[in-house]
């Protein structure tokens, strides 16, 4: 009996019940009887409900399958990654046991079937209760009996989560369902398709070859079934007996749940009825094996007399049936009534109360059975001889060969009986049928893949091998271009010859079936699997074993490649059909959209992506061609990512290690996957497979699905002998690395012969990741390490593991030419401790009887969990399904070089590089505007300090400066810091793939530094500058200020003598009586003292002397050799005399026409215009002389001469410091020239004549000054400044607009700044254009930029805008300062104007001559004059308004003090680095990038290249060049031929990848092509001979790879 604690609070409860059903009816509980033997309680209010629902339907309520019984589970959602996956928690409720099973299951661990809840042991309560229930508890009731979790999930599950169960629990040893019994129905089920998977290899003893084997599908495998059942009850433990049975005394196993085992005691609820089936099957050792021969072994669950149909099915199918009784006397007829084909044995229990002798005779008599039929287990016979009895018996039950049967024959009685057949429903029959019309045709399968597999064979391998030559060139002669279009016609030629194949009679049935409805097409796929590996297992086995023998002999080798090509060539899966769709895509695709066979094949990829999304797997590589169908992978991947849409987000998990170290095992443990791991067939190429994560999990993995990919083994057996075995396993490791997040190094100890040749593979492959910005994590997995202190006990081995991974770093390092690291740490995170996992022995004894390994599931179940744990915390944030696909393209197309490192590129990181570089420049930005206006501000108040405007209370402006840099060195420090910080939080966040450029990190964070240097240089130059012009007007302003008094003095004077007059003046007499004072006062009285000339000259040539001082003697005679006056007359030009001995002028071949003579030229022309700007910008400023200037001149020449490109000899560099020199002095000179005479005291005095002659007669007429005073100050002291002002902000906000406004992207970054321009050249077309791009670059770029500001300024306004913004500003600022004055209550109109000038300090500076102008002979009242003043600053700021919208915007750029057409030029024209072979510009973000690279590269006829005999313009691309076996000469390699491959040792700087594809260039083709006429006539060359496929590319073509090559969408 069954009974809870509470009888009234039972709802769901089972009851055996002995009662009447009188006496049910007058209970207080309803009570409903099922299958005779059981009851359910229900409180009387829910017998509605209870009347709805079936016994078994509430058995599945409590294990929470209700749901699964119609909607069946799926394999699918069962592998699901989720927070279980990960958890150890116990089962706490009834619900979780069957999630336990299937979890443990999944991953083949032998303690699946141990279930448990913890709940349902109580831990406290009353204690005496407690006691009682110790005393009386059976222990069962705690716990359901295991048959009914599986039997409930059988019900619940799909044919092929059923299918994938049975092979789990065959390899666990676990017996599995033969007939699944449905206790609603009272109907079973024959599981023929769940079993269908089952493959065992066994050695009969039968077998002539003491080597050979047998392998095949259980269910077609002829084999002698022996049952086992029970009539009435019996006291012998039958599934016991039978473990027993099948176990040798050594190798013990519970096959079937007996009552012995946890939970076997517990009453069955739905599993009575249930037929298992196991076998016994031999290793062919005969002191081991129980029978020579495989036994199959039936058990059903249950009394024969409530199972007549499941005990009718094996009397009809068994060879021997054995019912175990314990009396006859009741059911025996049962046993004479059946169709019984099978021998009968009973096995009884004399020692039981029961037992009836007299029964048992009269049974035998009926039976006509004799004593060897009857066997009884006495009270003189032990448990062994038992068994062993029972075992001789079987023995010779199954010599018999009438006896044996295919599972599959027993479907036919099945029937017959009744029963449901599971793989009888329409769709499997349906696709069975589909799979048998392709796979009966299949004979001889080397001629089947030729006939119906066409499009895979030799044409796929040929291709392959041109693409790899395209990357290549190791063929390639005098012409790589014309190589290359060769190449690309031979492409077409065999892609034409692939078309010219119609699709087979196979493909067609193939891809129809793979149409048909979702579950018809897995059972499709199966059937074909199954079908296949069939065939597979028939012709593959004796190659397998005669490639195993001639393989130990190395001598062999051309043998084993005949055998090896054998092997390939008999080998059919399914991937071969799906590698034929490919390859039918592929071809499709490159005929015309027009044609029909291009437009009938599109719905291939989606076909492929949706088995993805059902779990199956996707062949990356192709492992017979080892290549990749990029076209057909793309569309497929675009597919996949349009289904799942939005949620595309994966992570990588991927194996690499020796072939048959069980890499493929490995997985389908971990995570419950089907990669193919038999039918002698091991994994070629590389698989992907797309697991799910579930909705929460999500979260903590932020991905949607995991991807597993499997890999063929490294220097595997097959590969061994061949020539590129380690190119192939190079490329393979590469690739799939490059892919990953979390790669599984797996290592099987028995093979550590090997391991040194597999970890070389591997660090390559990490170092080569480290080097193009990808870091995954790597887990060493030690595979057949049976110790359980393992861990502990190879600490050495660990540490010698790490020593051989550091000295394969850097041997690694040396090959790829990255010497830099020196360990294996160096390259990736990894740690010994934690990045070694020990995994026992796969199987827990011998095979084929061997379950797998507890030991081996744990281990493996731990590894997952770590492997998760790393993927959760994965810094880099998930690629979604497209960027996966751009990280294959570009790995696979670096993989097909042969210098990895520096032949990769990928969008992504090109795409992560851009948003870095963007942001960077955003954030300097606001750096260099505040500092902008910052220097701006201390440049206003030093100009202001000691006059009326000044704020400061410091008198002395040395001190004044001083303060003032000790702010600035303040502010550029936070600024500094502000930046630092704001690129290391960017480096933290996980969007934006930021992982994949974090060695351009320190670059960056040096260009921080370096701007922060370069800023404070420039702000403290100017802060001294400013201090210099104002500490060398101090003497001149002290003697105008005395100047302007006298002057007021003799005006007054005048006016009195003027007043004493009796006759009344007229206007002109009051002329003449004041320029009779004039004259008398300005020209004899007043000093004409102001500053003296200097020879500039002299100061100019005293520095350079100083500045080549430390160059040593033969510099300062150089200088003295040539007058500074001489210097900078003449255009500068380098000639080859003298510093150029080591190479003569004539030496350039034909790869490198611009001599380096022309080269240095060309950069002393940039070095001269940039010092001229600098100059030109000096001057502007309208100060006096100071060394500060020269010096500044010079220390931009020395830093340009500096650079690593520049190597002047002293001559060169004394000569072009004497012309820059020549030139700065002459214009200095006059700038001091025209400083002194502007400020000349009596000059300064002369401007103002009127003014004064004005004020004159104002006084002497006693006129109110107030209105004409007020303009005066307007015009004289407020405008000039507002209109200072308006300037001096007005660049950084046109600089702020071009950054941010419309069409801010293409100063964004330098990369995008290059595909602007290019963009441009092609939309205008124009052959000048481009030549002036080539030839002029920096010219052209300046010219570009300013015709852009002017275009968008000159449209609508903008420009105005910005004006009236900062006057408005200034406007405001002077009227707040008006107010705020006169709230002062200051009746002196002196103290007026300077509170005004005051306030404004900060802000505007007001000319100390125009204030000292005004304030002489000034009588205005302050309150009429404020008044006034108001008035007056309204109308100037109409005034200004209109004048500003007038101005032509070209003069208006030419006179901003902060040019943004040179700040944006500096922004985007980056280091000015030139490739050294073509010349394009250098686009790499930072000032302090260690590595210069750009995007595309161009013909080198481009850049005046020709041949040197035909004097033909070349046509070879440097980006080709490098990956060829040519060579060039040049200055810099002492005209010595040096191979490009190896071009980096002559200019490590430069960074020039190969093309991605041959259409990379065509941009630039297209340019060639177009105008080689003209650039041949203006480079005074013959046209270059251009490729046939050049004439082929069109408009639309060059613009696509422009956008590709800027990773442009």
């Amino acid at each position: 009996m069954y009974l809870g604690e509470d009888v009234d609070s039972l709802t769901k409860e089972y009851l055996v019940i002995e009662k009447d059903e009188a006496e049910l009816q007058e209970s207080t509980m309803a009570i409903f009887v099922f299958q005779a033997q059981f009851v359910v309680l229900r409180p009387p209010q829910d017998i509605g409900i209870i009347l709805e629902e079936t016994y078994l339907e509430i058995f599945l309520q409590d294990l929470g399958l209700e749901q699964h019984y119609k909607e069946k589970l799926s394999l699918s959602s069962v592998l699901q990654i989720d927070e279980k996956t990960i958890t150890d928690e116990p089962a706490k409720c009834l619900s979780d046991l069957p999630w336990c099973f299937l979890k443990k299951l999944m991953m083949v661990n032998v303690t699946a079937r141990n279930l448990k809840c913890t709940d349902c042991d109580p831990s406290s309560g009353n204690l005496e209760l407690d006691l009682d229930n110790l005393v009386n508890s059976t222990n069962s009731d705690d716990m359901l009996n295991p048959l009914d979790i599986i039997t409930a999930l059988f019900l619940c599950s799909n044919g092929f989560l059923q299918q994938e169960m049975s092979l789990k629990m065959s390899m666990c040893q676990f017996s599995v369902p033969l007939l699944l019994p449905n206790s609603d129905s009272n109907q079973c089920m024959f599981m023929l398709w769940a079993m269908r998977d089952i493959v065992k290899k066994y050695r009969p003893h039968s077998l002539s070859d003491p080597k050979g084997f047998i392998e095949d599908r259980i269910v077609v495998s002829e084999l002698p079934l022996v049952s086992f059942v029970r009539l009435g009850e019996c006291s012998l433990s039958k599934s016991a007996i039978l473990n027993k049975l099948l176990s040798n005394s050594q190798q013990y196993h519970d096959t079937f749940v007996h009552r012995d085992m946890e939970g076997g005691d517990s009453p069955r609820k739905i599993s009575d009825g249930l037929v298992e089936m196991s076998w016994y099957l031999p290793c062919g050792n005969k002191n081991i094996d129980m029978f020579g021969e495989a036994v199959a072994v039936a058990n059903l669950r249950g009394d024969i007399v409530s199972f007549e149909t499941q005990y009718s099915f094996l009397c009809q199918t068994s060879a021997a049936v054995f019912v175990f009784f314990d009396n006859l006397e009741s059911q025996y007829r049962l046993l004479t009534n059946q169709h019984n084909k099978a021998q009968m044995f009973l096995v009884g229990n004399p020692q039981s109360k029961s037992f009836s002798l007299d029964a048992l005779k009269k049974v035998m008599a009926k039976l006509n059975l004799t004593k060897s039929n009857i066997i009884l287990k006495t009270k003189q016979v032990n448990d062994a001889d038992f068994v062993t009895n029972l075992q001789h018996i079987i023995k010779n039950v199954v010599q018999n060969p009438k006896t044996k049967m295919r599972v599959e024959e027993m479907a036919g009685i099945a029937r017959e009986l009744g029963i449901v057949v599971d793989e009888d429903s329409p769709e499997c029959q349906t696709a069975k049928q589909n799979a048998d019309a392709i796979t009966t045709e299949i004979q001889d399968i080397l001629q089947y893949k030729e006939d119906q597999l066409p499009h895979q064979g030799q044409i796929w391998k040929e291709l392959t091998c041109l693409e790899k030559e395209e990357c290549r060139l190791r063929k390639a002669g005098e012409n790589i271009e014309m190589y290359k279009s060769d190449l690309l016609e031979k492409k077409k030629q065999l892609r034409k010859q692939q078309n010219s194949y119609d699709m087979s009679t196979a493909m067609t049935y193939f891809i129809g079936a793979l149409s048909s409805p979702g579950i018809e097409r897995s059972y499709f796929l199966k059937w074909m699997q199954i079908n296949l590996d069939n065939l597979s297992r028939e012709k593959l086995s004796g190659l397998r074993e005669k490639y195993k023998d001639e393989s130990q002999n190395s001598k062999n080798k051309e043998e084993i490649k005949v055998l090896d090509r054998q092997l390939s060539n008999s080998s059919l899966g399914i991937e071969h059909y799906l590698r034929e769709m490919g390859q039918l895509y592929e071809s499709s695709v490159s005929l015309p959209e027009t044609e029909a066979s291009h437009q009938q094949l599109q719905h291939l990829p989606k076909l492929c992506a949706e088995l993805l999304l059902d779990g199956f797997p996707l062949e990356l590589v192709d492992g017979d061609a080892s290549n990749i169908p990029l076209r057909w992978v793309k569309d497929v991947l675009s597919q996949l990512s349009d289904l799942v849409q939005p949620k595309s987000k994966i992570l990588v998990v991927t194996v690499l290690g020796v072939q048959s170290t069980g890499k493929s095992t490995l997985l389908n443990t971990m995570f419950g996957v089907q990669f193919a791991v038999s039918s002698g067939r091991c994994t070629r190429g590389a698989f992907m497979l797309l697991i799910r994560v579930s909705e929460d999990f999500r979260k903590v993995l932020k991905c949607d699905f995991l991807v597993i990919i499997d890999t063929e083994g490294l220097k595997s057996p097959e590969l061994a002998h061949l020539d590129d075995s380690y190119e192939h396993d190079n490329e393979l490791a590469t690739f799939v690395v490059g892919l990953s997040d979390v790669t599984i190094i797996n290592i099987a100890m028995e093979n550590l012969t090997e391991m040194k040749d597999i970890l070389q593979i591997v660090v390559h492959a990490f170092l080569r990741m480290k080097e193009v910005g990808k870091k995954p994590r790597c887990q060493f997995v030690h595979q057949n390490v049976s110790d359980v202190s393992a861990h502990d006990k190879n600490l050495r081995d660990r540490k010698l593991l790490l020593q051989q991974l550091n000295e394969m770093t850097q041997a690694a390092a040396k090959m790829e030419k990255k010497e830099e690291n020196k360990s294996f740490t160096d390259v990736m995170e990894y740690s010994p401790d934690t990045g070694n996992w020990y995994i026992p022995g796969l199987w827990h004894g011998n095979p084929p009887m061997a379950p797998v390994n507890a030991g081996y599931s744990e281990a493996v179940y731990e590894l997952k969990k770590n492997i998760i744990h790393i993927l959760g915390e994965c810094q880099s944030s998930s690629n979604d399904i497209m960027e996966f696909l751009k990280w294959t393209k570009s790995l696979w197309n670096a993989v097909k070089h042969e210098n990895f490192i520096f032949s990769f590129r990928n969008s992504l990181v090109a795409d992560a590089y851009m948003r870095l570089c963007t942001e960077v420049n955003k954030w300097e930005w606001e750096f260099k505007k505040h500092m902008y206006a910052w220097a701006t501000h201390a440049e206003t108040r030093i100009a202001n300090f000691g006059t009326a405007a000044m704020k400061s209370k410091i008198s002395d402006i040395t001190e004044f400066v001083s303060d003032l840099k000790s702010e600035a060195c303040s502010e550029l420090s936070k600024w500094e810091k502000s930046l630092l910080e704001k690129l290391t939080q960017y480096f933290k966040q996980r969007e934006g793939h930021v992982h994949l450029v974090e060695r351009y990190r320190e670059d960056f964070s040096n260009s921080a530094k370096m701007l922060r240097n370069e800023t404070e240089r420039s702000v403290l130059y100017q802060l001294d500058a400013a201090a210099e012009v104002k500490q060398g007007m101090t003497k001149l302003d002290r003697i105008k200020e005395k100047h302007t008094k006298t002057l007021e003095q003799k005006v007054l004077g005048l006016i009195d003598e003027c007043r004493k007059s009796k006759a009344r003046k007229t206007e002109e007499e009051l002329d003449k009586e004041f320029d009779k004072m004039w004259d008398k006062t300005v020209l004899t009285e007043l000093s004409s003292i102001g500053l003296k000339p200097t020879n500039i000259f002299d100061k100019v040539h005293q520095q350079l002397w100083k500045n080549l001082e430390q160059k040593g003697g033969h510099a300062n005679e150089l200088v003295n050799e040539k007058k500074l006056h001489e210097c900078g007359k003449e255009p500068f030009k380098v000639t080859p005399e003298g510093y150029w001995t080591k190479m003569k002028h004539t030496v350039s071949n034909w790869l490198y026409t611009e001599s380096h003579i022309a080269t240095l030229q060309k950069k002393a022309d940039n070095i001269i215009t940039a010092c001229t700007q600098h100059v030109s910008k000096t001057v502007a400023r309208k100060t006096n002389y100071h060394d500060n200037y020269i010096l500044e001149i010079l220390h931009m020449i020395d830093e340009k001469l500096n650079s690593k490109d520049m190597k002047p000899d002293i001559k060169f560099e004394v000569s072009l410091k004497q012309h820059i020199c020549g030139v700065a002095a002459r214009i200095f000179q006059k700038m001091h020239e025209d400083f002194i005479q502007v400020n000349d005291p009596r000059n300064c005095l002369n401007q103002y004549k009127e003014k004064y002659c004005a004020d004159f007669k104002d006084l002497f007429h006693a006129r109110d000054q107030c209105q004409k005073k007020a303009k005066e100050f307007t015009n004289l002291c407020l405008k000039p400044a507002v209109e200072t002002y308006v300037t001096s902000s007005l660049g950084p906000d046109i600089i702020d607009e071009m950054l941010t406004g419309e069409d801010s992207a293409q100063f964004s970054t330098r990369m995008f700044f290059q595909y602007s321009i290019l963009k441009h050249l092609l939309t205008e077309n124009q052959f000048k254009s481009y030549l002036s791009y080539i030839c002029s670059y920096e010219d052209f770029v300046k010219k570009w930029i300013f015709d852009k500001i002017v275009e968008r300024f000159s449209n609508g306004s903008k420009m105005f805008e910005l004006e009236d913004r900062h006057l408005k500003s200034s406007i405001n600022s002077i009227t707040d300062a008006i107010t705020k004055a006169q709230t002062n209550n200051n009746s002196n109109l002196v103290q007026f104007v300077e509170d005004i000038c005051k306030e404004l300090g900060d802000k505007l500076v007001i000319s100390p001559d125009a204030l000292g102008a005004f304030m002489t002979l000034n009588s205005a009242n302050q309150e009429q004059f404020a008044r006034w003043l108001t008035q007056s600053v309204e109308e100037m700021g109409r005034s200004l308004g209109e004048t500003l919208k007038k101005k032509d915007i070209n003069l208006r750029l030419k006179e901003l003090p902060v040019k943004p057409q040179n700040e944006l030029f500096t922004r985007v024209f980056g280091c000015g680095e030139q490739c050294p072979f073509c010349k394009v510009p250098c686009e790499a973000g930072g000032e302090a990038h260690t590595e210069h690279w750009a995007s595309v590269h161009r013909s080198q006829g481009l850049g005046r290249c020709r041949f040197k005999n035909s004097r033909k313009l070349g046509t070879d691309i440097c980006s080709s060049l490098v990956i060829s076996d040519r060579a060039f000469s040049c200055f810099d390699t002492n005209g010595e031929y040096h191979p490009y491959k190896n071009y980096r040792e002559i200019y490590p700087t430069w960074k020039i990848p190969a093309d991605p594809s041959l259409e990379a260039s065509d941009y630039w083709k297209y340019v060639m092509m177009k105008f080689n006429q003209e650039f041949a006539k203006e480079y005074n060359a013959k046209p270059a001979n251009i490729p046939s496929s050049w004439k082929n590319i069109k408009r639309e073509q060059a613009e696509k790879s422009l956008n590709e090559a800027f990773s442009i969408k």
